[in-house]
């Protein structure tokens, strides 16, 4: 592969002369354009070596005129090689009154850009041209792609400080948009009531833990969570159509078994008979009429296993570019693998404050909720009362510190299957049998009872919220008669 033209790269050598021009008729046009324009944006080496001198003049609260610029640069053994003293005078005498310096920075700017995409391109172009065992062709695809995204990042030159009035009528926006919708949430709404009460529904930049122990719920819940938002979203009339979009990374389950999960949720048919194939005319009927009505839902699963967290970020972004985005659910954290960087290997703890870490910049980057599912580790089954705590997440340190949101699903009734009472030595059949009572009361009230412990939330109260829970169907839902429910089963 031959290397690109580089005289033919797009520049326009007239605006950088006007911008600086205009920076040396008056120092102050200096602060309009300080923050995102550098020498490196400029297509000629002169051009970019007085920026940078005038930049280092002003910076130390000098002032950078033909005179200054001239006396530096002959210091320096170098006034031939930015043009002379007379090329420093035409460039001050390029510049009128009418010049406006912001649009000259952006002409620039733009043209370094466009360089830079070249570059960039040939370099893929190049990369793909060999045949390296470093990188495979997918690895290629995903490193390419994030060459694109940081350099449309670089594109964005707004930014910085933002004065206090313009925060306070952005928060009034939000305020408004919890104040409109019901249920009175700022963020998307899940759909169980309670917990959208507790914590303002799913907020963008957020990152959101869902934790707990095997068969508590954990991929039911995110399931159902994502389901009820997209299909939110679907109905959503005043909702930007680049919003619309749940990704679901499912590194455990395929995405046909996620589906299934979903269709027996949504057909109220149980699951197993679904895998089975044990359904009546009327029950196929009824799920076959749902998939009809359920292809429509912008929800897209991503199946793919032992992804990385650089795979996880590169696919999120194409699919907000291409077809919209609103929410990612990923289960779950541990079944991520990091970036192939050699001083974490061997490191798992290290590797998870990466990934960690990662979900929130994605979270803020993308500018959409994250929820990510995780294991706890098995401390929880030596306590009496095996309700988690933060303590209990498995490699908790950077977990705990990165999330907004850390909640963990509990059910009693799981606990209280393996739990039936055994006749104690010298026990009276009487006060055998009471126990044997008690413990069936106990099963009977706690069967469709599920808890979401909210351990920590960054801007709300933390606490618990009960949920009705049918494991026929893998679904979480709001109680109907929860002000009768005890503070506390047990």
């Amino acid at each position: 592969m031959e290397n690109i033209d580089t005289s033919n790269l797009p520049k326009n050598i007239e605006a950088e002369q006007a911008l600086i021009g205009a920076i040396l008729s008056n120092n102050k046009a200096f602060e309009k354009v300080s923050e995102f324009l550098k020498p490196q944006h400029f297509a000629d080496s002169v051009h970019a070596k007085i920026f940078e001198i005038m930049s280092k003049l002003i910076l130390r609260g000098h002032t950078a005129d033909v005179i200054t610029l001239k006396n530096y640069f002959e210091q320096e053994g170098i006034l031939s090689d930015v043009g002379g003293a007379n090329y420093l005078i035409k460039l001050a005498d390029s510049a009128s009154v009418m010049t406006n310096v912001e649009y000259y920075a952006q002409f620039v700017y733009d043209k370094y850009l466009r360089r830079e995409l070249i570059n960039t391109g040939s370099e893929i172009i190049n990369n793909a041209f060999k045949e390296s065992a470093d990188l495979s062709a997918t690895e290629q695809i995903e490193a390419a792609e994030q060459q694109l995204f940081n350099l449309s990042d670089q594109g964005e030159t707004q930014g910085g400080f933002v004065d206090f009035s313009t925060a306070l009528t952005s928060s009034l926006g939000y305020i408004e948009q919890a104040f409109q919708k019901e249920g009175k949430i700022s963020g998307l709404p899940t759909g169980l009531e309670k917990l959208d009460y507790k914590t303002g529904g799913l907020n963008n930049s957020d990152l959101i833990i869902i934790a707990g122990r095997p068969a508590m719920g954990k991929t039911a819940l995110a399931t159902n969570m994502a389901y009820n938002v997209a299909e939110y979203m679907s109905r959503a009339k005043n909702m930007d159509s680049h919003d619309k979009g749940v990704a679901f990374f499912s590194l455990e389950m395929s995405a046909d078994q996620l589906a299934s999960r979903i269709l027996s949720t949504v057909t109220q048919t149980a699951g197993n008979k679904m895998r089975t194939g044990e359904l009546d005319n009327a029950e196929f009927t009824r799920i076959a009429a749902a998939v009809r009505e359920l292809e429509t839902i912008p929800l897209y699963i991503d199946d793919t296993p032992g992804v990385t967290i650089n795979a996880i970020r590169t696919r999120a972004r194409r699919l907000k570019r291409t077809k919209g985005l609103g929410l990612i659910v990923i289960d779950y954290i541990q079944l991520i693998t990091g970036s192939s960087n050699k001083k974490n290997e061997g490191n798992r703890v290290q590797e998870l404050s990466e990934i960690s870490r990662g979900l929130k910049i994605m979270a803020k980057e993308l500018k959409v909720p994250v929820i990510a599912l995780s294991q706890l580790n098995r401390g929880v089954e030596q306590r009496d009362d095996k309700r988690p705590l933060m303590s209990d997440l498995r490699e908790s340190g950077s977990i705990e510190q990165d999330a907004d949101i850390v909640m963990f699903v509990y059910r009693e009734n799981y606990y209280l299957k393996n739990e039936e009472p055994k006749q104690k030595a010298n026990e009276t059949p009487d006060k055998f049998q009471q126990r044997i009572e008690e413990w069936k009361k106990r099963d009977r009230e706690t069967a469709n009872l599920a808890e979401v412990i909210i351990g920590k939330q960054r801007h709300g109260p933390t606490g618990t919220v009960k949920l009705f829970w049918n494991g026929d169907y893998a679904q979480f839902g709001n109680l109907a008669n929860e002000e009768n429910l005890p503070e506390k089963i047990g």
